[in-house]
C-alpha cells in the first residue's frame, strides 16, 4: 500500500512538470503547423527578376580577376550575377571573399553601405522602404552565423530585416516579425533557449524520458487500479448473492 502511495506521489509530481513542457510542445506544433515554412523563411517577398545574359567575350578571365585582388592563390572562383551585372565571387586562400566585376574589373567588395542597401532592395517584392543599415561585426543570434555582415531593416508590416554578406554581395537571410515568431515557439518546443540549432541536447532527452515514464507509469497505475476497482466489485457481487440465497 505504502509502494503504491509513493508511485501515485512520484507519478504525479514528475507528470505536472512534464505536463508543462508538453503543453509547450503542442503550442509549438501548432504554430510549425499553421504558418507555413515557404512564410517563415520570407520566400514570399522574394522578387521575381530575370538576369540578364552577357557577352562571355566581355568577362574579364579569373587570372585577372585574382590579380586585381593581388591574389596569387584561390581556393575557389565562381562567374555570377550583382545588381544586374556580371561578377566573379572569389574565395581567397586565407578564407576571405571577393567581389570582382567581370566587366571592368572593378573591385567590389567589401560592400559600403549603398551597395549593401541596393543588394538588399533588388531581391525585394515588399511595400515598404529602407529604414535602418548598419554592418555588423558580431550579429545577433538570429543571424545564426559569424561576421562581419550588413543588416538592412524595411518599415513594412512584418518588420523585414535583409542581411548582405559584404564579401560576396549575395542575401544570406531574411527575417521578420513572423520568423522570430516562429523561432520563439521553435525554441520551446526543442527546449534550446540559446540560437534553436540543437534538439540533441541532454535537456530534450531527459524531458521526452520523462514524458515516455510518464505515460507509462500511468498506464500501469490505471490497470492497477481498474483491476482492484474490479476486484471490489466482484467481491461486492459475491457478497450480495450469498446474502440473497441465505
Amino acid at each position: 500500500m505504502t509502494f503504491m502511495k509513493w508511485a501515485v506521489r512520484v507519478h504525479k509530481w514528475i507528470a505536472l512538470i512534464v505536463g508543462l513542457q508538453i503543453v509547450l510542445w503542442i503550442a509549438g506544433g501548432v504554430v510549425m503547423s499553421v504558418i507555413p515554412i515557404e512564410i517563415v523563411r520570407g520566400e514570399h517577398k522574394i522578387a521575381e527578376r530575370q538576369v540578364g545574359a552577357f557577352d562571355p567575350g566581355e568577362v574579364i578571365s579569373v587570372n585577372e580577376a585574382a590579380a586585381r585582388l593581388g591574389a596569387d592563390r584561390v581556393t575557389s572562383a565562381a562567374l555570377g550575377e550583382f545588381l544586374g551585372a556580371p561578377v566573379w565571387r572569389i574565395a581567397a586562400e586565407n578564407g576571405a571573399m571577393h567581389l570582382v566585376n567581370a566587366k571592368t574589373g572593378a573591385i567590389l567588395s567589401p560592400l559600403g553601405a549603398d551597395l549593401a542597401r541596393d543588394a538588399a532592395e533588388s531581391g525585394l517584392a515588399i511595400e515598404g522602404a529602407v529604414q535602418r543599415i548598419e554592418q555588423l561585426e558580431t550579429p545577433p543570434s538570429e543571424y545564426a552565423r559569424s561576421g562581419p555582415v550588413w543588416r538592412v531593416e524595411f518599415d513594412d508590416r512584418d518588420n523585414t530585416t535583409i542581411y548582405v554578406d559584404p564579401g560576396t554581395g549575395e542575401v544570406t537571410a531574411r527575417r521578420s516579425k513572423t520568423w522570430r515568431f516562429y523561432d520563439f515557439f521553435w525554441k520551446l518546443h526543442i527546449m534550446d533557449y540559446d540560437d534553436g540549432a540543437d534538439f540533441n541536447h541532454p535537456l530534450l532527452i531527459t524531458a521526452a524520458g520523462a514524458a515516455i515514464f510518464v505515460a507509462l507509469s500511468g498506464l500501469i497505475l490505471l490497470i492497477i487500479k481498474v483491476r482492484r476497482s474490479l476486484l471490489v466489485w466482484l467481491n461486492h457481487r459475491k457478497s450480495i448473492k450469498t446474502i440473497v440465497a441465505n
